[in-house]
């Protein structure tokens, strides 16, 4: 069975100085259980290393990263750069970078490549678009979306890393996917991924908050969340944290 995870994406909010209080404030308050990561913006990655130096319950990772390794490529940031401030994970494959950047699952697939090549764990975030659940199609979405990771990597290496499921329609817009939708589309991933499969974690993403975190983690194949603008307060997080340790 996967342990319980819970991510906090803190997307293109805060100051660095803000950063790391939020960061400070949720080691304080999150305990020994369930493994903790939190994803800040890049400019504010050294001073969240810093202030969760020698705290062993909150990881730190970024919230993209180039296909490349180094090279002439204004504006990015490589695995190796990340790896060095301190990172251990990275997410690959957001809605937003798949939206608003184009990002394809061809180029997903060479970024949780590179992740792991520069000893990053990727979270891979797939999802559909309203139209394509109206469509009745969000299944196939998501095949195509994790077999294009898995033809570049192989299998193990997609079941050594996490998969997050956060449909597009419900990032960011308040609206959530129902405990049984959520489940349906883990219970699928986890199906595709087969025996290798048993331990990887699932997460939920899309709009989680301490309102609706404890019906989705009753769910059997919801192993924790991906949050976004509710873990940009600690006690909130820590709510859905909480949340977490209690489901049954």
């Amino acid at each position: 069975m996967a342990k319980p995870l819970l991510a906090g994406n803190w997307k293109m909010h805060g100051t660095a100085t803000s950063a790391a209080k939020l960061a400070s404030e949720i080691a304080e308050i999150s305990g020994e259980n369930p493994e903790i990561i939190v994803f800040p913006s890049f400019v504010s990655i050294p001073g969240v290393v810093s202030a969760l130096s020698g705290r062993k319950n909150v990881a730190v990772g970024a919230q993209n990263l180039s296909h490349y390794s180094d090279g002439a490529y204004t504006g990015e940031i490589s695995g190796q750069m990340l790896a060095e401030l301190g990172c251990t994970y990275v997410l690959v494959g957001h809605s937003e970078r798949r939206t608003y950047n184009a990002e394809s699952n061809e180029l997903v697939a060479e970024k949780f490549s590179a992740a792991q090549k520069s000893g990053l764990t990727p979270i891979l975030c797939v999802g559909e678009t309203f139209q394509q659940r109206q469509d009745k199609i969000q299944l196939q979405v998501i095949k195509a979306q994790i077999t294009a990771v898995i033809e570049k990597v192989g299998l193990q290496s997609v079941c050594d890393a996490i998969i997050a499921y956060e449909p597009v329609w419900a990032v960011g817009t308040g609206e959530t996917a129902t405990p049984d939708q959520a489940q349906q589309v883990h219970s699928y991933i986890r199906a595709e991924l087969g025996d290798k499969g048993v331990d990887t974690q699932l997460l939920y993403g899309g709009s989680i908050n301490a309102d609706n975190a404890a019906d989705l983690f009753t769910q059997p194949d919801i192993d924790g969340g991906l949050v976004g603008g509710a873990s940009l307060e600690a006690e909130h997080f820590n709510n859905i944290v909480q949340q977490l340790i209690e489901r049954k």
